[in-house]
């Protein structure tokens, strides 16, 4: 098993580390996600066997975030209780 922890860009309310969090578990070979709205951080714990920090940040990138330099595009849903 690795950890990984990511800084994330786009995350603006409550319901944006839901949104992250169901995308990332859904990839295969994660066991745990942690989001922090607060400091913009996500930590996976998976199994390199079956995925890795590049596919990770595609996921978070396909959800409409950012990471590691990439821009955030539609992560977040302005409608009220939408994100999560």
């Amino acid at each position: 098993m690795q950890t990984a922890t990511m800084f994330v860009t786009g995350m603006q309310c409550g319901g944006c580390p839901i949104k992250l969090s169901r995308a990332l578990n859904e990839a295969n070979g994660v066991t745990d996600v942690q989001v922090s709205l607060a400091s913009g951080e996500v930590t996976v714990r998976y199994d390199e066997r079956y995925t890795s920090p590049s596919d990770l940040k595609a996921v978070i990138v396909s959800t409409g975030f950012g990471v590691d330099g990439t821009a955030a595009t539609n992560g977040h849903d302005p409608r009220p209780n939408y994100c999560g």
